[in-house]
């Protein structure tokens, strides 16, 4: 019996008692069950398009039903069966399939012992399948919607020409009443005028009458071709197209929110009605709230708009926008409501049978593979796209129209509930991004439903073996880096680290130990690898073995961003632990506590204004914040949030500078405790803390006040450290953790106070800078004085195991003040490690801040106070601002070698146009997707990149219109044609979406489009491929099934680079950077920053194409681009306009 068919078991019995007395077929046939692959003889009967099957030919009751509408059937060829397995029989069997069009349908598996029968058989079931009336149905609309066209265009012609015959009738009326005053005056003038002749007047009258009428339709003509070229025509010709794309996307939306209502609340509301219900009412009306009525209104607005475009070209549309208007508290509290419905989706999605039940009608066709989560957040996006079609409109509306004002008006109530919505989409992001990598995951991922999990990063990365002390062979590594199986796709959050891989279908699978959590990992960077890509986590579980997981990166940039983003989380979850540690000593208010007590971290107040959702720290986050409150939270040494810190470096050159960030940091190093509010520094240090303590500030003439012996018992040689000191450190990655640290610092390593064996020393950097003050270069001292540093690693390395087990020793005896300063330098070299492995480009550009930033670090390292991985951190990030930036593996285009142009392949072509878009997009910095800078005046001097990778886009299109036009013969354009979109489907191949646009928009050009004699020669499967990448790529939905392919891909990935700009444009346009109180809105920074990250993403992976400048000679050749006009001329010439019908 098929699944999910409803049928009524009365009608079926009837239906099966005509199918075995008058059925079209009937017969014994073997069916092969699909639970032992066994072969049955059972009784078929067919009628019309069901299928029935009977135990025998005497049962009344059919054993299955088979629907066979959509299905196609076709013969097999025998399979092949082992002797043993042979049955009985001798006879030949013929063998025929049954795949049904229902999604999760098995195919039917059929065979009968003659030939003859079989063929019947295949030719019944194809007849009930009703295959062939589906293609005459599909014909039969295309010509239904073809004359539906042309019954548009008739009516609009026939209202022209209704207008015209009234114009004519008004002035034939007026030419009469012309006509008889002139009679009159004619019979006057003859009376009077008798003796005079009258044959010369009367021609004399008649030119005059012809000069006058020509003089009179020559000044109507000008005055109407003036005002066709006049800027009012063109600014109405604008609004009306304005109008109509305004339709389209109503349409688009009402059948979004259609989907909605219809697959998602009205099947969970009877779901949950049922006896063993996998929802509650409640739950379904908190997600859902209002979206039905939301719908309705929308329709009664779409039908609105239908009805003004009936009237065009009169469009009056501000009246719809006041009915709209009094509506839109509905929409506010949808909008307050969206992340408490987003938390009861994720809450409701851990009961399997919702989860099943949701998956089950996320599969539906109408919902194209988009997700629940999707649908749910449409909405949010909806007044703002109308804020900026108002916006489009007022520019080309007069100020003395009559729908002024009203527009106006509407747009001003509009952009009063867009603000509140782009904070609720800001706040939800996180929740949405968490749920959509969860339901790719196929076993699921309950760490995922989290709502204080935050996402930071995924990518591809190859997993290799863990070996003995971990180096890798030479032939093992090489063998790896070639194998499918090898690459991992993984997840960074701020609590846990996701290694999965990927299936041909686009899902995921969860590795066996692939979920890490990040309080047990340790991070080592640098390993004995071949080529330093390779960076190792060390996890401790508390129930478990330690393991350790190693992963290679695609080049040293992906290996830097990756392991700052590790290392930082691992930090946040460590610098907790060390804060806790600090001020639980000597006050009772725990660091949770005392978070929760301060109302400046969840109290709105005229500087800041919090949203109800939490970050990875716990702490609510910012939506709107002065720079001084942003700047206080980035400094705030109780916690630092990640995606704080990456939205907050992403874009504070919009809200302040770098100079000020800088002087933030430097200020911070210096006066630590002034990053600790005075009523929490009161309740947390001891007394004598409070009392102008001299080490309030970092004198580094004053030793450590550690309960240990002191390190500077030997005498310290002042020593500037200049940065042609540090060019010989050749550290890969900037390392922060303590993992690169000695043995004895190792998490693992019991800590024994009386061990003073030194560690075993450091076989890399050539600038020993890990030994502290004690070391050789910096202090003449004795091996029994280098004793004291193992106490110390041991210490930090005891500490560190307290914070990551929970609890600390309540015997510690170390200074909380050292602590606290430790805690300010762990923060400063961790915002500048973040700052120069992810925004290089900061100081390239800005020699004030490399200056200032290399002095701060020259100054922290000559603090005696600093623990070895500090000093080795600061060295690390020195070391990578002094190195140049080594691209070997990008390419710049004003370095191609232009030869000589050969005969070229689809595959070359394909790759070196793929190699040309990665370079020019991967060359874009993060700061020209800041300000709207491309739609600006002076867009080249702001955006040059953006502007250049526009501008390659449009000579990438023109040449391939332009190789296609080239072509005399018919069959040579088609062949053109069909050898490009293979092109385009290797680019979608090779990730590059930006390619398959740049093909098929060349394609639909008007030039090329209209050529009908050209299109007719392109065969039916080059056709249907346009169709399927044209699809890929449409804007239909703001690129809905473009971000899905993206959502699904593997970098190294070309997107287009459109669909990110009008993402941007979109924000922009819907909220300030500052509120009414000169407060930043934190919130549209944090949507911004989404969206360069995922950006950069793409950016950093880099393809392994090689050059072979023979094509690329070719496509870089201006002299082969043909400009628009030139090819529409020559297109005309091809193939002339056909005459119009008489």
């Amino acid at each position: 019996m098929q699944k999910s068919v409803r049928y009524n078991e009365g009608h079926a019995l009837y239906l099966s008692m005509l199918a075995r007395k008058e059925g079209i077929k009937r017969g014994y046939l073997s069916k092969k069950a699909a639970e032992n692959n066994r072969w049955n003889e059972k009784y078929f009967a067919l009628h019309q398009n069901v299928l029935f099957y009977f135990e025998n030919e005497q049962s009344t009751r059919p054993s299955g039903i088979y629907l066979l509408e959509g299905c196609t059937c076709e013969r097999i060829p025998a399979p092949k069966v082992s002797t043993a397995g042979k049955e009985s029989s001798d006879k030949q069997q013929y063998y025929f399939l049954v795949i049904f069009g229902h999604d999760g349908q098995k195919p039917l598996e059929l065979r009968t012992e003659e030939d003859a029968d079989c063929n019947e058989w295949v030719e019944a079931i194809h007849q009930a399948s009703y295959s062939d009336l589906i293609i005459e149905r599909e014909v039969l609309m295309q010509k239904y919607i073809h004359l539906v066209q042309i019954m548009e265009t008739e009516k609009v012609a026939a209202n022209q020409l209704r207008t015209q015959l009234e114009d004519q009738d008004t002035e034939i009326e007026r030419l009469k009443a012309e006509v008889i005053q002139s009679r009159g005056r004619r019979s006057r003038y003859q009376e009077n005028q008798e003796v005079i002749g009258a044959s010369p007047m009367r021609v004399f009258s008649q030119v005059q009458s012809f000069m006058r009428g020509w003089l009179c339709r020559r000044k109507w003509k000008i005055i109407v071709q003036d005002y066709i070229s006049s800027p009012h025509a063109e600014s109405m010709r604008k609004r009306n197209q304005i109008v109509f794309n305004m339709v389209e996307a109503e349409t688009e939306y009402v059948l979004q929110l259609s989907i909605l209502v219809n697959c998602f609340l009205r099947p969970l509301r009877m779901a949950a009605s049922s006896k063993k219900p996998p929802i509650s009412h409640d739950d379904v009306s908190s997600i859902f709230l209002n979206s039905e009525t939301i719908m309705f209104l929308h329709e009664i607005f779409h039908q609105g708009l239908k009805a003004r475009i009936a009237n065009w070209p009169t469009l009056v549309l501000a009246d719809l926008f006041d009915i709209l208007l009094p509506m839109l508290n509905i929409y506010q509290e949808f909008v307050r409501n969206h992340q408490y419905s987003l938390q009861v989706l994720a809450n409701c999605k851990q009961n399997r049978d919702f989860d099943k039940l949701l998956k089950q009608y996320e599969a539906n066709a109408s919902c194209e593979g988009r997700m629940l989560e999707t649908f749910l957040t449409y909405p949010m996006f909806q007044i703002p796209r109308y804020i900026i079609t108002l916006h489009e409109l007022l520019a080309h509306t007069p100020h003395e129209h009559v729908e002024r004002k009203s527009l106006e008006f509407a747009k001003s109530k509009l952009e009063e509930l867009s603000k509140m919505m782009h904070d609720e989409v800001s706040d939800t992001e996180n929740i949405r991004k968490n749920l959509a990598i969860e339901r790719m995951i196929v076993e699921g991922c309950d760490i995922l439903l989290d709502t204080s999990q935050t996402f930071v990063r995924q990518g591809s990365l190859i997993q290799l073996p863990s070996v003995e002390k971990g180096k890798l062979s030479k032939v093992r590594l090489g063998s790896l880096s070639l194998r499918k199986e090898a690459e991992r796709l993984c997840f960074l959050f701020t609590k846990h680290f996701l290694i999965c891989t990927r299936t041909s279908g686009g899902k995921l699978h969860l590795l066996k130990g692939g979920r890490l959590s990040l309080i047990e990992c340790t991070l080592i960077e640098e390993l004995d690898g071949l080529n330093h890509l390779e960076f190792k986590i060390v996890v401790e579980p508390a129930d478990g073995p330690s393991f350790a997981v190693i992963l290679l990166a695609p080049s040293r940039q992906e290996k830097a961003s990756w392991t700052s983003d590790v290392s930082q989380c691992i930090d946040n979850i460590r610098c907790n632990g060390l804060m806790t540690s600090v001020f639980e000593d000597n006050s009772k208010v725990s660091v949770p506590h005392m978070i929760k007590s301060d109302t400046r971290l969840h109290k709105d107040d005229v500087d800041i204004c919090f949203s109800k959702t939490l970050n990875s720290c716990k702490v609510p986050q910012i939506r709107y914040a002065s720079v001084e409150r942003l700047l206080e939270r980035l400094t705030d040494l109780r916690f630092l949030s990640i995606d704080f810190l990456n939205t907050f470096l992403h874009t504070y050159r919009i809200f302040t500078t770098a100079a000020v960030v800088m002087d933030k940091l430097a200020d911070i190093y210096k006066k630590p405790f002034t990053s600790i509010p005075v009523r929490l520094e009161s309740l947390a240090l001891s007394p004598h803390l409070n009392n102008k303590s001299p080490r309030l500030s970092r004198k580094f003439s004053s030793p450590p006040p550690v309960s240990i012996p002191s390190r500077t018992s030997s005498p310290i040689h002042p020593r500037k450290l200049s940065l042609s000191s540090l060019l010989s450190c050749k550290g890969g990655a900037l390392d922060l953790s303590t993992a690169t640290s000695s043995a004895a610092s190792s998490p693992t390593s019991p800590y024994t106070p009386g061990i003073t064996s030194p560690p075993p020393t450091c076989t890399r950097a050539p600038l020993d800078l890990s030994r502290g003050p004690s070391s050789p270069e910096l202090s003449p001292s004795t091996p029994e004085e280098s004793g004291e540093l193992p106490r110390i690693d041991a210490f930090c390395g005891k500490l560190r195991r307290s914070i990551r087990r929970g609890f600390i020793n309540p015997e510690k005896s170390y200074d909380k003040e050292f602590l606290v300063r430790r805690a300010a330098t762990n923060r400063v070299l961790n915002v500048l490690r973040h700052w120069v492995s992810k925004h290089s480009q900061d100081f390239q550009m800005n020699a004030e801040l490399l200056t200032a930033v290399i002095a701060l670090l020259e100054e922290v390292l000559r603090d005696p106070d600093l623990l070895p991985q500090e000093r080795k951190a600061a060295a690390n990030i020195l070391s990578a601002l002094s190195q140049e930036e080594q691209d070997d593996s990008q390419l710049k285009i004003e370095d191609i070698v232009v030869e000589c142009f050969e005969s070229l392949s689809v595959m070359e072509l394909a790759e070196q146009i793929t190699l040309l878009d990665h370079i020019v997009f991967w060359n874009i910095p993060y700061e020209e997707f800041l300000g709207q800078g491309w739609m600006k005046t002076d867009k080249n001097e702001r955006t040059p990149y953006i502007m250049k990778t526009s501008q390659h886009f449009n000579d990438m299109s023109n040449l391939v219109a332009s190789q296609i036009m080239a072509h005399a013969d018919v069959s040579s354009r088609a062949a053109c044609i069909e050898k490009w979109l293979a092109v385009a489907d290797i680019c979608r191949c090779l990730n590059n979406y930006n390619g398959v646009l740049e093909i098929t928009s060349a394609l639909n050009r008007s030039a090329i489009y209209r050529l009908k004699k050209t299109w007719a020669k392109v065969c039916k499967q080059t056709k249907a491929l346009m169709d399927r990448l044209q699809k890929i790529v449409s804007s239909e939905g703001r690129f809905k099934n473009l971000r899905e392919t993206l959502k699904n891909c593997n970098p190294p990935c070309v997107p287009y680079l459109g669909m990110y700009l009008t993402d941007l444009a979109f924000i922009e346009e819907g909220t300030p950077n500052f509120t009414e109180e000169g407060l930043v809105n934190f919130s549209k920074m944090r949507m911004i920053s989404h969206i360069i990250r995922e950006i950069r993403q793409f950016q950093q992976a880099p393809y392994r194409i090689d050059l072979q400048p023979k094509v690329t000679q070719f496509l870089l050749d201006k002299t082969l681009v043909m400009d628009e006009d030139t090819l529409y001329e020559l297109s005309l010439k091809i193939e002339p306009r056909l005459p119009p019908a008489s």
